[in-house]
C-alpha cells in the first residue's frame, strides 16, 4: 500500500514540474510543432490553453481566488499592464493565474473541469481596467516538495487584438531564499521582471507588479520603433553593478548601488564617450535639489564611463574635482572603465557609449522609467520630477518584511 501511495506522489510531481516552464503546444509530428512554433505569438505555451476553461464571461480587474480563505500567507498582486514600451496603459487584457497550496500542489477540488485539475483549484482571471489596472487576492504559493524551484505563480496573456495566448515570466518572490543569483540571471523578463518585491499591510503581503505586453515575446506583432537605444527596457530589474565611488556617499568604495538603496526611488545618470560637461553640471546641480527635496525617498548615481584614455587615477581625481565643484553631498559621482566592462557587471545595464546621456528611474529596483540624450531644460526638470511623483502611492511607505 505503502509503495502503491510512493507511486501516486512521485507520478503527481513529475506532472506538476512538465506545466512550469513556456513549451510549444504538443503537435503529432515534429516538424509540425516546429512550424507552428514559428508562427504562434510567444512561441508557443504549455497549459496557457487552459485559461479558457471555465473562464468567466464577465472578467472585473479584481479577482480573489479561493485560495484567500485558506491557511498561509495573504497576498495582494496589484499593478498597470503597458502596451509596448511601458508608457501607455493597456485595458481588457485578460490575465489568467495558477498557483499551488499551501504545501506545494497544484491540488483539485471536487466538480473542478477534469482539464483544469492539472491547475489546481486556487486558479483565476482579471481583465486590466480602462486604465490597464489589475489586482489579484490570493495566497503566497508554496515550493514543490522536495524541489529546489522557488515558490511561483503561472501567469499568461490574453490580449484582445491577438489571437494567441501567450506566457509571461511566472512570479516570484525577491525573499525567496530558492530564488538564487544564478536563477535570477536566467529569468526571461517576457512581460517584464517577474520577480515580486512585497511590502506589508498588515496581516497581508502587498506586491506591485507592473506588465508591459510584448516585452521579449517572441512573434510579437508590434516592434520597439525608436531607432537608437540604450538601457534595458521599462517593466525590467535594474541590475547589481559596482562602479567605483569617487565623490559623495561611499567614496572609496565600490558600491552596488540598488544593491545598498533600491526600496524607493532611484536615478542612475550614465554618460558614455561623448560627455557635455556644462549639461552634466547642470543635470547634477538639479538632481541635487531633488535629493534634498526628496530626503530618504530618492537616490541618485552618476556613473561616467568613458572608456577614452581610461585612467583610475585620472577618472577619479576629475570627479572628485567636479563634485567640490558643485559641492554636491546627496549624489554619488561614480565611474567604470567602460560600459562594456564585465568586472564591475555594468555591461548589464546595456548601455550605449554613444549616445550622450542615458537616465534610468526605478522603484524598489524595478525601471519605471528612462531618457536617452536628454537635455537640461526646465521642461525636461519637469518630466524627471513628474515621473516621481506619479509613481508615489499609497504603498510607498508601506515596511517591508523583517528577516532573520
Amino acid at each position: 500500500m505503502k509503495n502503491t501511495f510512493k507511486i501516486i506522489v512521485v507520478t503527481f510531481l513529475v506532472s506538476t514540474l512538465t506545466h512550469c516552464n513556456g513549451q510549444t503546444k504538443s503537435g503529432t509530428k515534429q516538424s509540425e510543432t516546429k512550424t507552428e512554433r514559428k508562427q504562434l505569438v510567444g512561441g508557443g505555451c504549455d497549459g496557457c490553453e487552459l485559461m479558457y476553461v471555465g473562464m468567466p464571461k464577465n472578467i472585473k480587474s479584481i479577482d480573489t481566488s479561493s485560495g484567500w480563505t485558506e491557511k498561509g500567507q495573504k497576498l495582494m498582486i496589484t499593478g498597470t499592464v503597458y502596451k509596448l514600451g511601458g508608457k501607455i496603459p493597456a485595458p481588457n487584457v485578460i490575465i489568467y493565474y495558477w498557483q499551488t497550496d499551501p504545501n506545494g500542489f497544484y491540488s483539485p477540488k471536487a466538480g473542478m473541469d477534469e482539464q483544469a485539475k492539472r491547475h489546481g483549484h486556487i486558479r483565476g482571471w482579471v481583465k486590466s481596467d480602462e486604465n490597464g489596472n489589475y489586482s489579484v487576492y490570493t495566497i503566497r504559493p508554496a515550493p514543490y516538495p522536495s524541489n529546489d524551484m522557488p515558490a511561483h505563480i503561472h501567469t499568461s496573456i490574453k490580449e484582445p487584438n491577438i489571437k494567441d495566448e501567450y506566457y509571461i515570466d511566472e512570479f516570484v518572490f525577491d525573499d525567496d531564499i530558492l530564488l538564487t543569483g544564478k536563477k535570477r540571471k536566467a529569468l526571461e523578463n517576457r512581460g517584464g521582471s517577474g520577480i515580486l518585491r512585497v511590502l506589508i499591510d498588515k496581516d497581508m503581503q502587498v506586491a506591485e507588479h507592473d506588465i508591459i505586453l510584448g516585452l521579449n515575446i517572441p512573434n510579437y506583432p508590434e516592434k520597439n520603433e525608436a531607432k537608437l537605444n540604450s538601457g534595458l527596457e521599462i517593466g525590467e530589474d535594474n541590475p547589481s553593478f559596482t562602479p567605483f565611488h569617487a565623490y559623495g556617499p561611499d567614496k572609496g568604495t565600490k558600491t552596488c548601488p540598488v544593491c545598498k538603496y533600491g526600496r524607493f526611488h532611484g536615478i542612475v545618470y550614465f554618460v558614455g564617450n561623448h560627455p557635455n560637461w556644462d549639461n552634466i553640471k547642470d543635470w547634477l546641480s538639479f538632481l541635487e535639489l531633488e535629493s534634498v527635496k526628496r530626503s530618504n525617498y530618492l537616490k541618485v548615481y552618476f556613473v561616467y564611463g568613458n572608456e577614452k584614455d581610461y585612467s583610475k587615477e585620472m577618472r577619479e581625481k576629475e570627479l572628485e574635482n567636479l563634485g567640490n565643484e558643485l559641492n554636491t553631498e546627496h549624489i554619488a559621482l561614480t565611474f567604470v572603465p567602460s560600459f562594456a566592462d564585465q568586472e564591475s557587471e555594468v555591461n548589464l545595464n546595456k548601455i550605449n557609449p554613444e549616445v550622450e546621456n542615458t537616465f534610468v528611474i526605478y522603484r524598489n529596483r524595478a525601471i519605471i522609467d528612462k531618457y536617452m540624450n536628454l537635455s537640461p531644460t526646465q521642461a525636461n526638470y519637469k518630466l524627471i520630477s513628474q515621473t516621481l511623483d506619479k509613481t508615489k502611492n499609497e504603498y510607498f511607505n508601506l515596511p517591508e518584511p523583517k528577516h532573520d
